[in-house]
């Protein structure tokens, strides 16, 4: 894709080869429709052959980073195998095409981060978070297995008794938390964090590229080596979506209220 295709991603051309990159669905608290959903999949490709850009930094128009999935979508296609395999895929190509790209990548979460949003925020190489931010990762709060990213990445950031805790509870972190456990690379005030992050982006610009970015091939292999743990919590999460479970949980999240789960009901 080129620049001018993206719906729903606002690019900035800065000095040193950094770009600029907004998602743009403010009124959505940026919330990933189907396009935007394949749109931050599709970006790190059209980066990858752009030689003018050395270091991408991402950020979230309004308040929000990116809350995650557009769950009206969702529900209308629940129990539906071929959108949930296609959302499975493309949630996939998501995490390996940032890691597999060698060129950095930063987050500036400004706001609020969840699901796909949450799953660029934190596969950025390095990620720069508003204290006052939340994040959560909610899957099992919908009835489904946590896909996206954090099966993956969680336990290589902040270890496994950390990461089980807050995968399981689905428990919102503050900015100030996900930093104390190591989930981020740095927290800073609301009107510090994009100007550090594209201060940060202009220093690598001027870097030797080849050394910045074998070195980032290279810490990678960390996450490339969890490569299976990535794919079957994805398969896990797309099975869950065509169970009762999904259904209530969805319905409940968007009608506000607490849901009942068929799966705990008495046989």
């Amino acid at each position: 894709m080129n620049y001018s295709d993206f719906q729903h991603l606002e690019f900035d051309t800065r000095d040193n080869g950094v770009l600029l990159i907004t998602i743009n669905r403010p009124e959505h608290n940026n919330a990933a429709n189907v396009r935007l959903h394949d749109e931050l999949a599709e970006v790190w490709l059209t980066i990858k052959k752009d030689p003018s850009v050395r270091v991408a930094v991402i950020t979230g128009a309004g308040r929000s980073f990116s809350v995650g999935g557009d769950l009206s979508e969702g529900i209308a296609t629940l129990g539906q195998i071929a959108p949930a395999i296609h959302s499975g895929e493309v949630a996939l190509q998501i995490v390996y095409n940032m890691i597999h790209l060698d060129k950095p990548i930063i987050s500036a979460i400004n706001g609020s981060a969840a699901g796909a949003g949450l799953a660029v925020a934190l596969t950025a190489d390095i990620s720069i978070i508003n204290e006052s931010a939340k994040l959560t990762d909610a899957h099992v709060n919908i009835g489904v297995a946590s896909g996206d990213h954090a099966a993956l990445l969680w336990p290589l950031y902040c270890g496994l008794p950390k990461a089980k805790l807050y995968l399981l509870t689905a428990d919102l972190l503050s900015g100030k938390e996900a930093e104390r456990i190591g989930l981020v690379s740095m927290c800073k005030p609301a009107d510090e964090v994009l100007s550090t992050a594209l201060e940060l982006a202009n220093s690598l610009g001027q870097k030797p590229q080849r050394a910045v970015r074998w070195t980032k091939r290279c810490l990678n292999h960390w996450v490339r080596q969890a490569a299976p743990i990535f794919d079957l919590s994805v398969a896990y999460e797309s099975l869950n979506f065509m169970e009762p479970d999904a259904k209530e949980g969805l319905g409940a999240f968007l009608e506000k209220r607490k849901p009942d789960f068929p799966s705990n009901r008495a046989a």
